[in-house]
């Protein structure tokens, strides 16, 4: 397999999900702006991804996919299967429980996570309408896991899609009806989030239909005891224990940082949302990407003892992640405002709204590579089955964000948030790559300064036409002219990405050198 043809194709079907969710955050924006409605939906929503990071993609995931990829290297396919099995019935009954708890606690959530909303009640509604959406959420966390083992990578990577497909659709046709009967229009965005759940989950089902993998839930109590006594699922209970601390640890951050945000005034969640939706283009594209096809070949050489080769793949990823996000961070930094202008100003969201999800992003900016890095670094550790050493550094990096949010927020208000995770996230990431150094799990492969020094040369020119274009164009001004505006910006990032890769090129740098064999 190649890898990068593989994180390509995550990368592209990544895309259209970060395309779509694009779309949906631009029409949400321009039908309910930045105020009090809309910061209790994007809580509510919040709400139930926090907790999918417990029970999906976060600790589940980190615990389950390298003992699965190891079971089936070592023990093959029935064994696999049972495994699959066990954990499945586990988590189904896990997820019932939660769930149930979420609905009844609700208020008390909310009131931790933002207790200065304006619209509190909606957003206790909304958290409980949407609660359910973790359920499906997690099943769809353990298909792709399985998925993802058996190196078919595409279903899992698209679909994200039809969370926003529905969210669009939602928005589009639904809330008009909900306005006509005296229902507040944001309530059709939880319509959205709950058909979304429901999409993703029914297209993971003959995915694993074909390669013989779906999962067989028992819903009875010898069921549920059986699952509970096999031996794969204590081992990733056993690791999901300091997962659950890390992931607990981060989540954490980010109520505070909620909490903080719901203080500072009304809207600065919502530009923060924004923001985000923006940053995650990079993270998702780049990170995720490499980190989805990176954590089953970590964990295969890890299990067959090749440290060379466990090596040598974390060598390529951390290359790909500087030659692909330090000009992304770049651009997040030096042309912040033509994009939020193009994508948002439009409709309720206002100039004021454009200026405030900018200064977010440009806090997010300067931390990118540090965000990247995790997705890249972190597998290193769980490849390993080292899930304490993320955890404690994690501790520490949460300690130290919310020491300087003392020192930002006072002095930059919800941008300084977003400053804040930017450079706990360098921090994080730096933590990391001196761990996996010092243990001896990697060794960087010959031609760092080299490479590095095309990386920056290119980036620079990149940086220097963006500036320029940036402050060449009233963005802002040409709200009348949409198309010409977009126009505009597609020119101007496609020129720099025309001259980022050319010169790159002309230093001798090509991205053949990266199709490494997995």
């Amino acid at each position: 397999m190649n890898l990068l043809r593989a994180a390509s194709t995550v990368s592209l079907l990544t895309l259209a999900s970060r395309i779509t969710g694009l779309v949906n955050q631009m029409i949400q924006a321009a039908l309910f702006g930045a105020g009090a409605w809309m910061d209790a939906y994007n809580v509510a929503f919040r709400i139930p991804n926090l907790l999918r990071r417990l029970f999906a993609e976060g600790a589940f995931s980190q615990a389950f996919v390298p003992l699965l990829a190891a079971t089936r290297a070592k023990d093959g396919d029935a064994a696999t299967r049972d495994l699959i099995d066990a954990v499945a019935t586990v988590l189904l009954w896990a997820l019932i429980v939660t769930c149930a708890i979420g609905i009844a606690g609700a208020p008390l959530i909310v009131w931790l996570m933002a207790a200065g909303l304006q619209e509190f009640d909606a957003a206790v509604v909304m958290t409980r309408l949407m609660f359910p959406y973790i359920a499906f959420m997690s099943l769809v966390a353990l298909s792709a896991g399985i998925l993802n083992t058996h190196k078919r990578f595409a279903v899992p990577a698209a679909t994200p899609v039809l969370l926003n497909l529905s969210l669009i659709a939602a928005a589009w046709w639904l809330t008009p009806v909900f306005e006509r009967r005296g229902i507040p229009p944001i309530f059709a965005l939880t319509a959205g989030v709950m058909l979304g759940g429901v999409l993703q989950l029914g297209v993971q089902v003959p995915a694993l239909l074909r390669i013989g993998s779906l999962p067989r839930l028992g819903v009875g109590w010898a069921s549920m005891r059986h699952a509970w006594q096999h031996p794969g699922v204590s081992r990733v209970m056993r690791q999901m224990a300091p997962a659950l601390l890390g992931v607990s640890v981060a989540q954490l951050s980010l109520l505070i940082n909620t909490q903080i945000a719901s203080q500072v005034g009304v809207g600065a969640v919502s530009w923060l949302t924004y923001a985000d939706r923006l940053m995650e283009f990079p993270t998702a594209l780049l990170g995720v990407a490499l980190g989805v096809v990176l954590m089953p070949q970590l964990s295969g050489a890890q299990a067959s003892g090749d440290a060379a080769r466990y090596s040598a793949l974390l060598d390529w990823g951390l290359r790909l992640t500087l030659l692909l996000a330090l000009p992304c961070a770049v651009a997040l930094l030096v042309f912040g405002q033509p994009m939020v202008a193009v994508l948002f100003h439009h409709g309720a969201f206002q100039a004021s709204d454009v200026h405030s999800t900018v200064t977010a992003l440009m806090g997010y900016g300067v931390g990118l590579m540090g965000l990247v890095g995790v997705k890249i670094l972190a597998p290193g550790f769980y490849a390993r089955q080292d899930i304490r050493t993320p955890v404690r550094i994690a501790i520490v990096v949460l300690v130290l964000t919310q020491a300087m949010n003392l020192v930002t927020v006072p002095l930059l208000g919800h941008a300084g948030l977003a400053l804040s995770i930017g450079m706990a996230a360098l921090v994080n990431a730096g933590w990391l790559l001196v761990g996996l150094r010092r243990s001896g799990a990697y060794s960087p492969q010959p031609g760092w300064p080299a490479f590095a020094w095309r990386v920056f040369l290119a980036t620079a020119l990149l940086g220097a036409l963006l500036a320029y274009s940036a402050r060449a164009i009233d963005w802002i001004g040409l709200q009348q002219n949409p198309w010409q505006r977009a126009g505009w910006l597609a020119s101007s990032l496609g020129a720099a990405a025309l001259l980022y890769f050319a010169a790159l090129a002309a230093c001798g740098l090509r991205l053949g050198q990266f199709a490494q064999r997995g």
